[in-house]
């Protein structure tokens, strides 16, 4: 990892479907990703949350894997920003 590399922009996009245990993490990079992942989100009207921190824990669960339950309270406070803000625009 070059000096550079810890600075660079790091994102990932979780999702939750009814039957799921669990969010999965749907999309993970850093960089060039990264941008692309938030741009598609705000394209797609997609509230985007900014948490350096967890971010970087789910960096390191696979694409296409439950969040592992000790990230549960974590997310479970970012979907209660999200529902949060989705009620703010009704």
């Amino acid at each position: 990892m070059s000096p550079g590399d810890d600075e660079e922009r790091r994102a990932a996009a979780l999702c939750y479907k009814q039957g799921y245990y669990a969010p999965v993490v749907v999309a993970r990079g850093k960089g060039v990703v990264a941008e692309a992942i938030i741009a598609c989100a705000r394209e797609a009207g997609v509230y985007v949350h900014e948490s350096p921190e967890l971010v970087k824990l789910l960096m390191q669960v696979d694409n296409d894997q439950f969040i592992p339950p000790e990230l549960y309270r974590a997310v479970a406070e970012v979907l209660v920003w999200l529902q949060w803000m989705e009620n703010q625009q009704k």
